[in-house]
């Protein structure tokens, strides 16, 4: 409430509002208020929970876990600090009473993947929604021939759109492609820097917010 009730005196206020006040330094526990039905006052407002959140820094020690699928927009914003590996973990998707856990990916860039199968055809078509996404100097690509030796070779990247291989031995051309890419968009990462917190971080933290 933003103010206090006294009965008989004036009305009760029950919008919901934003907090207000001085930004708190420490880490400390979300406060539950009215936690006890039991005591909680008849004559006040019904009480608010925190179904929507904003918080410049969020130091998890242990594990982020979540109800249902997830992304890592959903999950990891500007600031947090995980002090172990930052696993995945969902419902089974196909066997009930069952749970299923990833691991996230670590690595010293901010990369984007594309993979498939090439098959009867020489380009690599690379999605429209890299053009802009990804920096074509750093696209890198792996090639796994199937079926029989194919002496894969990458031609030349075009544009950084289509990506061009040809047989050495002039055999058809059948293979799995993996290709990465680091994306153009904010400042690289800086994988090491002195400090004692995220606070510390000499580069911009708010590219890794999920509200860019």
């Amino acid at each position: 409430m933003s103010e206090e009730f006294v009965p008989g005196v004036g009305e009760k206020n029950c919008s919901d509002m934003a907090a207000w006040g001085q930004p708190s330094t420490i880490y400390s526990y979300i406060f539950k208020g009215n936690a006890d039905r039991e005591k909680y006052p008849e004559e006040a407002c019904p009480p608010y929970y925190h179904s929507n959140a904003q918080i410049d820094n969020l130091q998890v020690n242990a594990n982020v876990v979540a109800a249902g699928t997830v992304t890592a927009a959903q999950v990891i914003a500007s600031g947090i600090t995980l002090t172990s590996r930052k696993p995945f973990d969902i419902p089974h998707p196909t066997k009930g009473g069952w749970r299923l856990r990833h691991v996230c990916l670590e690595g010293p860039e901010s990369a984007v993947y594309y993979r498939g199968r090439l098959k009867d055809s020489n380009i690599i078509q690379l999605p429209e929604y890299w053009d802009g996404l990804v920096d074509p100097e750093t696209i890198t690509v792996t090639l796994t021939q199937i079926g029989y030796s194919q002496d894969l070779i990458i031609e030349k990247i075009e544009w950084g759109k289509n990506i061009k291989i040809k047989s050495g031995s002039g055999a058809n051309i059948d293979c799995y492609f993996l290709v990465y890419g680091e994306r153009s968009d904010g400042e690289k990462l800086i994988v090491e820097y002195e400090g004692e917190s995220i606070n510390d971080y000499p580069g911009d933290n708010s590219i890794y917010s999920i509200n860019k």
